[in-house]
């Protein structure tokens, strides 16, 4: 056992004058197994990169281990995959690769195949596998999750819980709540530990936010009160400005012997005044600065199109084809009205395909698929790497209310500032919310969404289900987040 000490961390990029740390400290044991959560943009991965030595910051990270990052940048994917194991950790011991291997249920057919004909979950569990064969090590795991079934995600879920030491960044409750013993937030410029799960976390976040907003809103009337105050303190002086006695006054003629005794009177009641307006602003001020900026979410609104029937999809004994290759087959599923239709199954097993021939591409079929004239269907691809340019001049092309979407971005954890950048800039999560954005202002009969939660932080994945438990759209999506199915799905259609 051994600390990581960071002390007075402050850190902001090169050339940006926003502050991603500000006078951070914390200290966590290494033996921890903890869960780093926080919106996306505000600087998970940033601080793996710290802690990795990439960049140059003021404060201290001192630590008697070193760090190790997943996932590995793989160049060469030609490679075999144990090629890619000689190059990962050229000290390895062939023994305790396969021991890790067989515990996240990989076969020994696969060291020999080049690395880029492995599915997306056998790569994610490779790389894992290699990961947990290095000694000594202190390991940073970005996001394993992203792209994986439930299946894989389960495996992968069972194999974290037995390891420690461990920084896991996650947006998956369900891998949350099963693996880790603390949780680090991000709160704004600040990091917090905590002990506990992602729920325990989130249930006292959740206690605390509405104190701290009680509080807010008992000072907020306070301020309010000082500032009436204040206001009519400034018109009492105003009205003894108005009664000094001048030369033009009629009582200046009538009591020129007194000018000296009422000019000292008004002097005194003004220095009153200007005392007691300084005094005034400085409480004012000492209540705002006890004011909390807090990071809170907002409710989402949807207006979803109502459609003249009641079933928008119906698919019969439906077999999908690549070429000559079956993807899938046998699948039979409708989607009524107002429900959520969930697609689950192995990668591979068609799901993608199936939510594509819906939207119309040349996909050979057999079966029957019927999607009614008429259906407005608004789509949210897995692919995020065709966002290019000015995120304004997308939003025009996009044709859509520009003010609403700007409205779901911010409610989405947005700033004013990232509405100017280009989205090459945006981090995965929020080229996603950019996307999800896009599809919820569009005047839409149903909702196709290709894992729309990849990347996405858990506040926002609390705000979109919220959103569907309140609105009913009707959605047909692909989503491997078990715990956000459960809450948000009417039905699970599992393709085999």
């Amino acid at each position: 056992m051994s600390l990581i000490q960071v002390r007075h961390l402050t850190f902001s990029y090169e050339g940006s004058y926003d502050e991603i740390f500000h006078q951070v400290s914390f200290q966590i044991d290494t033996d921890w197994k903890l869960g780093f959560v926080g919106r996306n943009g505000r600087g998970k991965t940033t601080f793996l990169n710290l802690l990795l030595g990439k960049y140059p910051y003021s404060g201290t990270i001192t630590s008697s281990v070193v760090f190790e990052y997943f996932p590995y940048e793989v160049k060469d994917k030609t490679k075999t995959t144990f090629e890619i194991l000689e190059q990962i950790n050229p000290n390895y011991e062939f023994w305790e690769v396969c021991k890790e291997l067989s515990l996240l249920g990989v076969g020994d057919d696969i060291w020999d195949r080049p690395f880029q004909t492995l599915s997306n979950g056998e790569r994610t569990k490779v790389l894992l596998g290699i990961l947990f064969t290095k000694e000594n090590m202190f390991l940073l795991i970005d996001e394993p999750t992203n792209h994986l079934d439930v299946e894989t995600r389960d495996v992968v879920k069972e194999y974290l819980k037995k390891k420690k030491g461990f920084i896991l960044v996650s947006h998956d409750r369900n891998l949350l709540d099963a693996c880790i013993d603390h949780v680090l937030s991000i709160n704004r410029t600040n990091i917090d530990v905590v002990q506990g799960n992602f729920t325990s976390w989130y249930e006292n976040k959740q206690k605390q936010d509405a104190y701290e907003m009680a509080k807010n809103d008992q000072l907020k009337k306070e301020i309010h009160r000082l500032k009436d105050a204040a206001m009519q303190s400034k018109q009492w002086g105003d009205e003894v400005e108005s009664t000094k006695i001048g030369p033009k006054s009629e009582k200046y003629e009538k009591c020129i012997d007194t000018r000296a005794y009422v000019g000292e009177k008004a002097k005194r009641m003004q220095q009153r005044k200007k005392n007691l307006e300084r005094r005034q602003q400085q409480e004012i001020e000492e209540k705002a600065g006890l004011l909390k900026n807090l990071e809170t979410k907002e409710d989402l609104i949807l207006k979803p199109v109502e459609f003249h029937q009641r079933i928008v999809v119906e698919a019969k004994e439906i077999k999908l084809f690549y070429g000559d290759k079956v993807v899938c087959q046998n699948m039979n599923f409708q989607v009524p009205v107002g429900s959520c239709v969930a697609l689950q199954g192995r990668n591979g097993s068609g799901k993608s395909t199936i939510l594509k021939k819906i939207l119309g591409e040349e996909i050979r079929m057999e079966g029957t698929l019927r999607v009614p004239q008429g259906l407005r269907i608004s789509y949210v691809p897995q692919e995020t790497d065709f966002l290019k340019g000015n995120l304004r001049d997308y939003i025009e092309n996009c044709g859509v209310d520009r003010s609403l979407f700007l409205q779901f971005l911010r409610k989405l954890d947005f700033s004013r500032e990232q509405f100017d950048k280009n989205m090459e800039s945006f981090s995965e999560g929020q080229k996603k919310k950019v996307l999800l954005a896009r599809s919820l202002c569009e005047q839409a009969h149903l909702y196709i969404w290709d894992e729309p939660l990849n990347f996405i932080d858990l506040l926002s994945r609390i705000q979109i289900e919220e959103l569907i438990l309140k609105y009913h759209p009707t959605i047909l999506m692909v989503e491997h987040d078990k715990t956000f199915i459960e809450h948000v799905a009417d039905q699970v259609i599992v393709l085999k």
